[in-house]
C-alpha cells in the first residue's frame, strides 16, 4: 500500500515543491514570466514557500502564492499541516531563561527579533533595543509588556547605550549583540571614508560600547553570557566588501580577547558566524560592480540559506546554560559554507 503524498501548501518547502512534478512545473512557469529558471531558488530550497512573500519585499504578493497552491491542488487551497511539515522546526525549551534578563540589539526584526522571541518564550525578560520604534511596539504587542522592555536606541550613541543598561536594572544575565549593517561590496580602492566609518560605527564601535557598559553589571552579578553576531565574512575574505569583512574580523577579535579576560570571573563570550540568512538585511543599493564581479562565483556556492529562527537557535544555545563549557568560540552557523 502506497501512502498518498501530502498536498503541497504554502508551508511546504521550496525544495518539496521542486521535487514534485506538479510543483516544479508551477514554479517554472512563474519564474519564466520574469526571465528566470529554478536555479535561482537553490539558496532558498529549505524555506517554506510562504516565506518568499516576506523576502520578496512586495515583489511576490500573497495572491500569487495562493494561486500557486490552488493550481497544484485542483483549485483548492488545503489547510497547512504544521505538525506534519517536513524540515526543521523550532523546539522551545521551557524555562531555559527563567529569571534571566537578556539584552538584545537589533531586536525589532530579523535575527534579533527571533532571539528576543525565543528568550521570552523560554521564560526570560528581554531588553529589546532597536532604532525602529514602531517595530518594537509590534514586538511588545506580540510577546507581552511583562517580558519585553523596548528601548528605541542607536548603539552608536553613548547616551543610548546608557539608557539600554539602565533599563535592564541591577542584573544582566546575557547580551546578544545582533545589530549590524552591511557594506556595498566595494574593494579597498573603491571604499569611501563614509562607508568605512558607517560600517565600523555600528558593527564594531556599537558592539564595543554596549559590551563595555554591560560588563560591570555582569561582574557585580558574578557572571553572564555574551554572544556577538559575526558573519561568514569573519571567516573568509570573499563574502563581502573590505569594510564589512574587516568589521566582522574585528568582532571575532573582541570576542576572543573578552572571553580570555573575563573567563575567570564567570563570563562566557562567544560569536556566531551566520552564512546566508533570510532577513531584511540586504546589500547597499550602490553595490560595487567590481566587488560583485569578483565575489559572485564564490557567493553562488552558498548552501541553502537559514531562517532567522535557525540562527536564533544557535545564539540562544550559547546564551543559555546549555553552552556552559563554551567560551571564546566562533560558531559557524552557515549550513557548512565555511568548510567549502
Amino acid at each position: 500500500m502506497t501512502d498518498t503524498p501530502r498536498p503541497l501548501t504554502a508551508a511546504s518547502t521550496v525544495g518539496d515543491w521542486l521535487a514534485r512534478p506538479e510543483g516544479a512545473a508551477a514554479l517554472r512557469e512563474l519564474l519564466a514570466a520574469s526571465g528566470f529558471d529554478e536555479t535561482v531558488l537553490a539558496p532558498v530550497s529549505n524555506l517554506p514557500l510562504q516565506q518568499l512573500v516576506d523576502l520578496s519585499q512586495g515583489r511576490l504578493p500573497q495572491s500569487v502564492v495562493d494561486d500557486l497552491v490552488a493550481s497544484v491542488n485542483g483549485g483548492v487551497v488545503p489547510a497547512d499541516d504544521a505538525e506534519r511539515a517536513e524540515g526543521w522546526r523550532e523546539r522551545v525549551v521551557a524555562g531555559r531563561f527563567e529569571g534571566r534578563t537578556i539584552v538584545v540589539t537589533g531586536a525589532a526584526s530579523g535575527i534579533g527579533r527571533a532571539v528576543a522571541s525565543r528568550v521570552v518564550r523560554e521564560g526570560g525578560r528581554v531588553i529589546a533595543a532597536d532604532l525602529a520604534e514602531d517595530r518594537l511596539t509590534e514586538l511588545v504587542a506580540g510577546l507581552g509588556e511583562d517580558s519585553v522592555v523596548p528601548i528605541a536606541a542607536d548603539i552608536v550613541r553613548a547616551e543610548d547605550v546608557e539608557r539600554i543598561v539602565a533599563a535592564a536594572g541591577p542584573r544582566i544575565d546575557g547580551l546578544a549583540n545582533v545589530a549590524g549593517i552591511v557594506d556595498d561590496f566595494s574593494p579597498l580602492h573603491e571604499t569611501s571614508d563614509e562607508v568605512w566609518r558607517r560600517v565600523f560605527a555600528v558593527n564594531v564601535d556599537g558592539t564595543f560600547r554596549l559590551t563595555r557598559a554591560v560588563l560591570p553589571v555582569m561582574l557585580a552579578g558574578g557572571g553572564g553570557s555574551i554572544v556577538n553576531v559575526a558573519s561568514e565574512a569573519a571567516l573568509r575574505g570573499n563574502a563581502a566588501g573590505v569594510a564589512y569583512t574587516a568589521s566582522k574580523h574585528a568582532v571575532v577579535g573582541i570576542t576572543r580577547n573578552t572571553a580570555f579576560m573575563y573567563g575567570p570571573r564567570g563570563i562566557r563570550v562567544n560569536a556566531v558566524a551566520p552564512g546566508g540568512v533570510a532577513t531584511g538585511l540586504g546589500a547597499d543599493a550602490r553595490t560595487s560592480e567590481f566587488g560583485r564581479d569578483r565575489t559572485g562565483d564564490f557567493l553562488r556556492l552558498i548552501p541553502a540559506i537559514a531562517t532567522a529562527e535557525q540562527i536564533a537557535a544557535s545564539i540562544t544555545f550559547l546564551l543559555s546554560d546549555d553552552g556552559v563549557n563554551i567560551s571564546g568560540a566562533v560558531l559557524p552557523s552557515d549550513g557548512g559554507w565555511s568548510v567549502q
